[in-house]
Formats: structure tokens, C-alpha cells, sequence
């Protein structure tokens, strides 16, 4: 029997040789969620198995950000300059064999940074330790993309590996409803016009997923890759930036050239030199706004507030979120809180546990005592 690579590469192969027009596009739709089914299938094997030794990395801080790169591109002189670890460096390849930790303070967040050993074409099938690094990757809140200033090639090769093991970067869920239901087959509904799909295609990719009874709603232009991943259910939506390093290396026409291409792919993209440390603190700024942080000020009642150490939260967090945060009895015993700034419409406004803050508010937390 045919291993898993093995039907992926001769699924690959029929999907090469199938010419790409309107009569092809529902077999070729149907190839592309049979690979994608393989591959989930080929993830889940691999961690059954217990190959290897996983990296062990507890998370802290306010996020956690992931450097991510092929050997030797400079992730452990970038993590030794932005945070207080120290990481090993060398100018051989998997320098780093273990996951390096560090912390990033900046505008009162506390942002762990994590320095990922290398990765190599193929670390999604499990090459050079790709699997445990990549399960790293899924859990962090951004990926920072560490590519040569001078190479336009390893950027292609980072994010093929991320995709193929359903990293899905600045993304968002593809906006579609689903509710199974116990009969009457798939009934598929559209608010929008498609234009990169149709319905019939719905009904292709689910039934390759065994979606025999289900009600499906359809909110937006979606395309086959959009609705694999729906139904594969295990994708990661995680912003990325891309980070040229070696830019003091490289001819400024080469670098605008890369960063153009990069941006049109939809990267952020920031040309740094750890070792002339040009482009560090424009890279800290673009980390700390991609996280989307909030500054929220605690006011203790009949007190002042202080100014000098925020909370710092993500953006979209309530107060609720923020009784969490701070002790989960603020919660269980919460009467009301008071908040003056952005969020609010007066001073000392009176709000409950879902009101939304915002970056700049002055909060106030009353509890039963």
C-alpha cells in the first residue's frame, strides 16, 4: 500500500498534468481536498508516533511571537538584540537545536520572543525537526518571516512549509456557517455572488469530507482553498511580518525590490542589520502595532490613576477580560466598573463586564466585598 507522501505526490502529479479550465475545475477541486485531507492525516500520524523530542516552551507575557526562518538568517542575534536572552550565534547552520526564549519590553508590554531553530524544505513531512518546530509555530500570536536581505527565494520556501501544515497568515476564517443536521442532504444558501466558486463545488468539498446533512451559508466570494479550509477545521489564522536581515549586506535596489514584492504579497515588511542594529526600533514598533495592544490605566476607587504602569491587553477586550486578568474573584464578585477616555461616552461613566475598552481608557473595577 502507497504511504501517505506517496498518494500526496501522485495526487500532485494528476493535478500537474490536468489542464486548468471551466470543465477541470470541480475535479481539480476535489484532487486539492484529497491532499489537504492527506496531509491533516500525516500530521496527526506523526504526532501519534512520538518521533523525536518536542520542544517544551511554557508562554508569558502579554503575546508571544515566533522568529521563524531557514539556518543561519540571523533569528538568534535579532532575539539577543530586542530581548534579554542570549542566544547562541554562529555562522554555521542549526547554531540553535532548541527553542530560545526571551522577553521584549516595550510601551509596557511584556512580548515574548521566541528564537526557533531553522527550518528546511520539507519540514512540514517532519525534515530537520520540522514537525515539532512548526507545532511551536501554530501557538504563537505573530510570526516574524526572517529572511536574507539578499535571498528572494526563502520566503517562498517558509511559507509553503506554514501552509502545508494549515498556517493560514493574515488571514481570517473564510466567511461561512455550517450547522449538521440529522437529514435532507446539503442545502447550500449564498448572501453574495460567487465568483471564485459555485455551489456545486460547496457540495464537492464537503462531501469529500464526509458532510452528508448540513445547512450552509455562504457570506462572502470564497474560493476552494477558503473552503478546504473550513471544512479541514484546523486551520491557524495568525498575523506575519516579513524581517530582511543583512540589509547593510545588500544594493538599496535590491532591497526596495524584495520589499515591493513582499508588500504586494500582503507582508509588512522591515529591512533591519542586527549588527549596525539599523531598522531594530522600527521593527519593535511594527511588532508591538501588528499585536494590536491596548494601554488600559487602573484607577483604584477614591485614588488616582496610574499613569506610569498600564495593563497591557490585546485589542477588542472588555472589562470582563480584564477581571480575568487581574484576579478571577474581580470577576465572581464584580458590582461595576467606571471608565473615562476613548471608550466613554462622559467621565466615570458606569459600565458592566461586556463593554469594550479602548486604548487610553482610565478603568475602575468595584467588587462585593
Amino acid at each position: 500500500m502507497a504511504t501517505i507522501a506517496e498518494q500526496i505526490k501522485e495526487i500532485e502529479d494528476e493535478i500537474f498534468k490536468t489542464q486548468k479550465n471551466k470543465a477541470t475545475e470541480h475535479h481539480l477541486g476535489k484532487l486539492k481536498a484529497k491532499i489537504a485531507k492527506l496531509r491533516d492525516e500525516q500530521i496527526k500520524q506523526q504526532s501519534a508516533g512520538g518521533a523525536g523530542v518536542s520542544f517544551a516552551v511554557r508562554k508569558s507575557g502579554n503575546a508571544t511571537i515566533g522568529l521563524v526562518g531557514l539556518p543561519s538568517v540571523g533569528k538568534s542575534t535579532l532575539l539577543n538584540k530586542i530581548t534579554n536572552a542570549k542566544s547562541e550565534i554562529g555562522d554555521y547552520a542549526f547554531t540553535t537545536l532548541d527553542v530560545v526564549p526571551g522577553v521584549m519590553e516595550y510601551k509596557g508590554a511584556k512580548i515574548q520572543v521566541l528564537d526557533l531553530p531553522g527550518i528546511i524544505k520539507g519540514a512540514a513531512a517532519g525534515k530537520g525537526r520540522g514537525r515539532e518546530i512548526l507545532s511551536v509555530v501554530r501557538t504563537v500570536d505573530l510570526i516574524c518571516l526572517m529572511v536574507d536581505a539578499y535571498d528572494g527565494k526563502q520566503l517562498d520556501v517558509i511559507t509553503k512549509e506554514l501552509w502545508d501544515v494549515g498556517l493560514r497568515l493574515n488571514q481570517r476564517p473564510p466567511g461561512i456557517i455550517m450547522a449538521k443536521t440529522q437529514r435532507g442532504g446539503v442545502n447550500v444558501a449564498t448572501t453574495v455572488n460567487l465568483t471564485k466558486t459555485d455551489v456545486e463545488m460547496v457540495e464537492d468539498i464537503a462531501a469529500e469530507y464526509r458532510i452528508i446533512n448540513a445547512d450552509i451559508i455562504i457570506r462572502e466570494d470564497v474560493d476552494t482553498d477558503q473552503l478546504i479550509d473550513f471544512f479541514s477545521e484546523n486551520r491557524i489564522y495568525v498575523p506575519a511580518i516579513v524581517v530582511m536581515s543583512k540589509a547593510d549586506l545588500t544594493d538599496k535596489n535590491v532591497l526596495t525590490s524584495l520589499k515591493k514584492r513582499y508588500e504586494c504579497e500582503g507582508f509588512d515588511t522591515i529591512a533591519i542589520s542586527a549588527q549596525t542594529e539599523a531598522g531594530i526600533e522600527n521593527l519593535k514598533d511594527a511588532l508591538y502595532g501588528t499585536l494590536e495592544f491596548i494601554r488600559i490605566y487602573l484607577k483604584p476607587r477614591g485614588g488616582k490613576p496610574d499613569f506610569n504602569e498600564p495593563l497591557v491587553v490585546k485589542s477588542g477586550s472588555d472589562v470582563g477580560m480584564i477581571c480575568n486578568t487581574l484576579h478571577r474573584d474581580f470577576y465572581r464578585k464584580f458590582r461595576y466598573a467606571t471608565v473615562s477616555g476613548p471608550s466613554s461616552k462622559f467621565p466615570d461613566q458606569r459600565v458592566g463586564l461586556e463593554h469594550t475598552l479602548l486604548d487610553g481608557d482610565v478603568l475602575t473595577i468595584i467588587v462585593r466585598k
